[in-house]
């Protein structure tokens, strides 16, 4: 029962992750490949600071803004020097290679006799199995995150944020700073992605250099599995298909070491 309950506890916190790939690839039409690195710098941040005795609540906030400043970074290049963006989001996840590596010190940060997010919440579990009690926090957690995301499209911001992605000349002609905006939702974006990656690494017991490659596959992935089970064209089911994409993507993982696959 533990591999299927971690499998969605693991679908809830990619969800964050596959929120930010969402916000790039559907709601920006960004091919934004920064995601592979800005996950793993929020997993290093977080991993640091925790080491150093920080609450962990402050390591996940370390963790937003540092990934925010990445999305920022590559957003920033790409409309400021017209590179191309899938480029742009390039060069950013090498630099951020050594970026995190530097932050690190070492390849792999250990966390299991660290007090992370979820030692605390292992403390406040009513007496519940620790994975279900998980599941239940997480997925309260994520439920508010679905209706926050859901309300912030629907606003004055969110829409602009939209219609940049959807017709820039239009967005321009209305008054929107079409370079801004952009840089706003990709940065957005890449923060969520990095409070995703110093989840995981709590959750996982461990930071380590490598635990970003493949994220932005995984995170597009999830974007289209999410869309094809949940066709609503409203923010609110949109968003919901990207935390039910997440928990899907994550089963069918589940379900290959279930049946015996090499994990590798």
């Amino acid at each position: 029962m533990e591999l299927w309950v971690g499998a969605v506890n693991l679908g809830f916190l990619y969800a964050i992750m596959t929120m930010g790939v969402f916000i790039t690839f559907r709601i920006h039409d960004f091919p934004d490949i920064t995601v592979d690195s800005s996950f793993t710098t929020g997993a290093a941040v977080a991993a640091v600071l925790m080491t150093a005795g920080v609450n962990p609540l402050l390591a996940i906030s370390a963790a937003f803004v540092l990934g925010m400043l990445a999305g920022w970074t590559t957003a920033f290049i790409h409309t400021r020097f017209k590179v191309n963006g899938l480029l742009a989001g390039i060069l950013v996840m090498t630099a951020l290679y050594s970026i995190n590596l530097h932050i690190m010190g070492r390849s792999n940060i250990p966390l299991l006799n660290q007090r992370t997010f979820f030692t605390w919440l292992a403390e406040t579990n009513p007496g519940l199995h620790p994975e279900i009690w998980t599941a239940i926090a997480l997925g309260v957690l994520l439920m508010l995150f679905w209706l926050i995301m859901s309300y912030f499209f629907k606003t004055d911001l969110g829409i602009a944020m939209r219609i940049t992605g959807s017709n820039p000349t239009m967005a321009s002609a209305n008054g929107v700073n079409v370079a801004r905006m952009t840089m706003f939702g990709v940065a957005l974006a890449n923060g969520f992605v990095g409070v995703s990656g110093a989840m995981v690494a709590q959750y996982q017991g461990f930071a380590d250099i490598g635990m970003g490659i493949g994220t932005v596959v995984i995170g597009l992935a999830a974007v289209i599995i999410g869309e094809s089970i949940l066709k609503i064209n409203t923010m609110l089911a949109r968003v919901l298909s990207v935390v039910i994409g997440a928990i899907v993507f994550r089963f069918m993982i589940a379900f290959a070491l279930f049946v015996g696959m090499n994990p590798i």
